[in-house]
């Protein structure tokens, strides 16, 4: 079958669900073909040795890759936001049908939502079928996350939304919860296909085993639980440094380790110091390889995101992270996330928002044994292997693909 992956962001960009995904699909027979844009996320900037042009083709692992133009912009402007990601569609939509050959079915990731207007304007060119991944329900992320505010423009969002809702063969969803919410706003329960999502870290997880002097010595004599990610709004750790002041003063062994960067990673540092919290430490952001070995000196993995409607129904990229890497987790996230750990065994939920029962949850991971704490992690790592581990996620995808391309035929 000839596969068209329509996504805004690719590889060099670190996208998870890029070249590993369509390598993947290759391996199964198919031929993939990416449409996509000048990398330039996240910094905004387009990446060194590439040059917006109408048209760039090159070749990645095999992979055919056709780059359209766009506006770099990553930054706080809205209208900046906004541009990127109207210039990366609108450059699909009329270029796609000469730049690309015509494929069997169109495959389209989402975020942004206007990625998915690209696809359904070839879908009726190519008339053919397209799946429409959606890995963020939009506008409810815009809501929570403050991007946009104005009701008029969310509920205008909404129904464009729906236009490629109604205009797409299938719909993939990251939980179950996002799909109850796509039904509840009229798209058919058939028409919706529940795949979680894999880490995208299998080909590191199980390095051999390293030292870092700098970091052992944050970490050591101390019950270390690391969280590493964003740090911004829709993280809440403000809850988390509520939680370091109980933990201060009753049990001054666990300490929080924040890695990562990001748009309130400056005022959580000055509300830290101006709290006089000696328990949280915020190290600078790491690449992969270096993340292993903050792992390996890890007690805890903490997965936080504020209490908000909208998370409790997706499920943090740091959830399936967290099972593969084989630690416990202390998740502060209610709904499809908090019930994949509780059905993996793999930790302790503690309610969103609430430092008490933060503070709680982390006072109880400490005081098991290193044993009861290993079989938590060993049961994540054991059912991200049974469930969600890339090949199982990837197979899913494929069986679909195949059924919507025969289907069509007939």
């Amino acid at each position: 079958m000839k596969i068209l992956m329509l996504t805004q962001w690719f590889q060099p960009e670190k996208f998870y669900k890029g070249l590993s995904f369509a390598r993947e699909l290759a391996k199964r027979g198919h031929t993939v073909t990416v449409l996509t844009g000048f990398p330039n996320y996240p910094g905004g900037k387009v990446f060194p040795g590439y040059k917006i042009t109408l048209l760039k083709k090159e070749l990645m692992e095999e992979i055919q890759v056709v780059r359209v133009p766009l506006y770099p912009n990553h930054s706080s402007s809205k209208i900046g936001r906004i541009a990127n990601y109207l210039s990366f569609a609108l450059s699909a939509a009329i270029l796609g049908p000469f730049v690309v050959k015509r494929p069997d079915l169109i495959y389209v990731y989402h975020p942004p939502a206007t990625s998915g207007m690209a696809g359904v304007v070839l879908r009726k060119i190519f008339r053919i079928p397209m799946v429409y991944d959606i890995q963020d329900l939009w506008p409810d992320t815009l809501s929570a996350t403050g991007m946009v505010n104005n009701k008029r423009i969310l509920s205008i969002v909404d129904k464009f939304c729906k236009i490629i809702y109604k205009g797409t063969s299938h719909i993939v969803v990251l939980s179950p919860g996002f799909k109850t919410r796509l039904v509840e706003r009229g798209v058919p329960s058939g028409k919706i296909d529940v795949i979680y999502n894999w880490s995208g870290a299998e080909t590191i997880v199980n390095i051999p085993n390293q030292s870092d002097a700098s970091v052992e010595s944050v970490f050591s004599n101390k019950f270390n639980i690391v969280f590493a990610g964003n740090l911004g709004k829709a993280q809440g750790l403000d809850n988390v440094l509520s939680a370091a002041v109980i933990l201060m003063k009753s049990h001054p062994q666990i300490q929080f380790i924040m890695i990562g960067s990001g748009i309130d990673e400056d005022r959580l540092k000055n509300e830290a110091d101006r709290m006089q919290l000696n328990n949280i430490i915020f190290l600078p952001s790491r690449d992969p390889e270096e993340m292993e070995i903050i792992y390996k000196h890890s007690d805890v993995l903490l997965v936080h995101l504020k209490d908000d409607p909208l998370f409790s129904i997706t499920i943090p990229g740091k959830t399936q992270k967290s099972l593969l890497v084989g630690k416990p987790i202390l998740m502060s996230v209610r709904g499809d996330a908090a019930d994949l750990v509780k059905q993996a065994n793999a930790g302790i939920c503690a309610e969103p928002g609430n430092p008490e029962a933060l503070a709680e949850a982390a006072k109880t991971l400490y005081e098991m044994t290193p044993a009861q704490r290993q079989q938590l992690g060993s049961n994540g790592r054991k059912f991200y292997d049974n469930e969600l581990e890339m090949s199982k996620g990837i197979d899913k995808f494929n069986s679909l693909f195949i059924r919507l391309n025969e289907e069509a035929k007939n």
